[in-house]
């Protein structure tokens, strides 16, 4: 798999695509333009990171936000409120466990089911 490849057919922000799976993880791929993304947490589940492209604001509550590029990896812990934003198109690699919700428990316009994310 040529993981910069995965991403032609992702055709709308904020939408992760599942493109493989390890064990009980998702391998998904996202695009990210703009801050859509509400803060929220995964009570259970820890999220990883990982910039294939651009820069990604990562924001966690009561820490100093921080610019994340490609090559980048960063683990959000379980519970941590934290959202992402990026000013230009931003391509991204997230892991995740297959009980991870988009956007944990807080429901916006851009939050997808896991089936939505099957395609």
């Amino acid at each position: 798999m040529k993981l910069k490849e995965e991403f032609s057919s992702v055709n709308q922000y904020f939408l992760p695509k599942i493109i493989d799976e390890v064990n009980d993880q998702y391998i998904k791929v996202a695009k990210i333009k703009g801050q859509e993304i509400p803060w929220h947490n995964h009570e259970n589940e820890d999220e990883l990171f990982y910039i294939v492209a651009g820069e990604l604001l990562m924001e966690i509550e009561s820490q100093a936000s921080f610019t994340m590029s490609k090559g980048d990896l960063f683990v959000v812990k379980k519970g941590i409120n934290h959202r992402v934003s990026s000013v230009e198109e931003c391509l991204i690699m997230l892991i995740e466990s297959k009980t991870t919700e988009h956007t944990g428990k807080v429901k916006s316009n851009i939050t997808k089911s896991i089936e939505e994310q099957m395609y």
